[in-house]
């Protein structure tokens, strides 16, 4: 009797994988990554996955093994909202990758989120195409207040002994992510022109930053890289911290633009899905925009501005929101309407 009942169960227990598995895979064209949502997908404050459900009709709910629900259109774009944090950002892209219900062979993806700006570079509102994905979290640090003298910082890069110690390792443990910079071109030449929301109060906020000429132009379409780190650091020598890390480890051929939290988790599983035939590493894009400088104006302290973002009064939230989503959607819209020739060969 018990031995029947087990392979009664087992039976039930395989039925829907063998079920799945004779099921053709859904082929997807793109997937649209958000990070954070602040409440339901559709219908209240939005955070960064809320406008791409409603706007690209993504009605199709799939459960899955990671942070939360899929959502897909009928047009092939998959909408994959990942949490917070480079943790769930790999187990969430991972668990993506491996699904048997879903062809993501020559899928594009699309990271499109929200950061603080390096107020040198670009302005509250402004869309950053990143070039390089920059690891702000694997490395060794002492505190602060126990660095030699002639030290800038207390982060030293693994295996090194000090800050930016020269040569830069050959072989890295996920320090530094370089995404086909064709693509990422292209990308910006289709949407540099995309009009980007202002407002009075972002007016108002890169005012107080004088002295840095890009912080106070209306915001504008770029280029650059973005640091990524489950730590939310802000401040004036945190900026020139990032700015350094980030030279070091693209060998002085990057530009820190833009802080983020979750990007290496995404790219580290990425990584290792195209390793494993998953998915097409080329086809990866990733969108920050600002909604928040990263340190604090002139005549404030990092302490008095890092307060103002704990309560999230971000000045440029909601515009950086809608610029992910305006710019991000025209290479999304380009894909799918193009589709016969973006699945052969990569725009560039």
């Amino acid at each position: 009797m018990e031995i029947r009942i087990a392979r009664a169960l087992t039976i039930l227990l395989l039925a829907p994988l063998a079920s799945r598995a004779q099921t053709a895979p859904i082929p997807v064209k793109a997937i649209v990554i958000a990070m954070f949502e602040r409440g339901e997908d559709t219908g209240d404050t939005p955070g960064e996955y809320q406008f791409w459900v409603e706007r690209k009709h993504l009605d199709r709910v799939f459960p899955s093994a990671g942070y939360h629900s899929l959502r897909m259109n009928k047009d092939g774009v998959l909408g994959l909202l990942t949490g917070v944090g480079t943790a769930k950002a790999a187990a969430s892209v991972m668990a993506l990758g491996l699904d048997p219900r879903f062809d993501l062979s020559k899928a594009y993806w699309l990271v499109a989120g929200i950061g603080g700006g390096d107020p040198a570079d670009v302005s509250l509102g402004s869309a950053v195409w990143v070039e390089h994905v920059i690891d702000g979290d694997l490395a060794y640090e002492i505190d602060a207040r126990d660095i030699p003298k002639n030290w800038t910082t207390g982060m030293v890069p693994l295996r090194k002994s000090s800050p930016y110690e020269k040569p830069r390792k050959s072989e890295l443990e996920g320090e530094a992510y370089t995404l086909n910079l064709q693509l990422v071109d292209w990308a910006y030449r289709l949407t540099r022109d995309t009009p980007l929301p202002d407002s009075e109060r972002m007016r108002t906020s890169r005012a107080r930053f004088t002295g840095f000429p890009n912080a106070l132009k209306p915001p504008f379409v770029t280029k650059g890289d973005t640091i990524s780190a489950s730590t939310f650091w802000h401040g004036t020598r945190m900026d020139e911290w990032a700015n350094e890390w980030t030279r070091y480890y693209t060998e002085g051929r990057g530009n820190y633009m833009i802080s983020a939290m979750e990007d290496t988790g995404t790219m580290q599983a990425l990584t290792l899905l195209s390793n494993a035939g998953r998915v097409d590493l080329n086809r990866v894009l990733v969108l920050r925009t600002v909604s928040n400088f990263d340190r604090e104006p002139p005549g404030s302290s990092p302490a008095e501005s890092l307060s103002s973002l704990v309560t999230g009064s971000y000045s440029a939230y909601m515009p950086a929101l809608e610029a992910a989503w305006s710019v991000g959607d025209k290479v999304i819209r380009y894909i799918v309407e193009h589709w016969n020739s973006c699945a052969i060969e990569i725009p560039k």
